[in-house]
């Protein structure tokens, strides 16, 4: 019972070993900025975590240069947009809505709006077709149909 929870400690504590307390500012209000700024990084290197959570050196790298601009004046919006220009979009992790990325944003709702208007016209569609009259038979097609009865 204890190695499992010593294993459960573990892995709960692992995105704590991300952070060197060398990389920290003295400064509380620029540490907090920073935090934030590291969770809404993209490790390159990584892909799927956050600079805040990542152990790889660009990651390590990446805390280091954020904690140099806010520590130099930079605004938060000065830092993500020095990623930008560097890594692209792609080191966001959530990109912007904006240029060309509108469409891909865009494009969910966009789908169901289509197949909805593609529903409801296609029901409307077939309820409007009339049903098919009943044949009238002529007068020999109906002798014609008793005298098949009879036999």
């Amino acid at each position: 019972m204890i190695p499992r929870i010593s294993l459960v400690l573990l892995l709960l504590a692992s995105p704590l070993w991300a952070m060197d307390p060398s990389e920290m500012l003295q400064d509380p209000a620029l540490e907090a900025r920073a935090r934030v700024i590291d969770h809404e990084l993209r490790c390159v290197v990584c892909q799927s975590e956050s600079v805040a959570s990542s152990n790889a050196n660009w990651a390590e790298d990446a805390r280091r240069t954020v904690r140099e601009l806010l520590d130099g004046g930079a605004s938060d919006d000065d830092v993500m947009d020095f990623f930008v220009a560097r890594y692209g979009e792609f080191v966001l992790m959530s990109p912007r809505v904006s240029g060309s990325n509108w469409l891909l944003w865009a494009a969910g709702p966009l789908m169901l709006l289509t197949g909805l208007g593609l529903g409801i016209g296609y029901i409307r569609g077939r309820s409007k077709l009339t049903s098919p009259q009943e044949a009238v038979l002529s007068e020999a097609e109906a002798a014609r149909l008793r005298e098949i009865m009879k036999e």
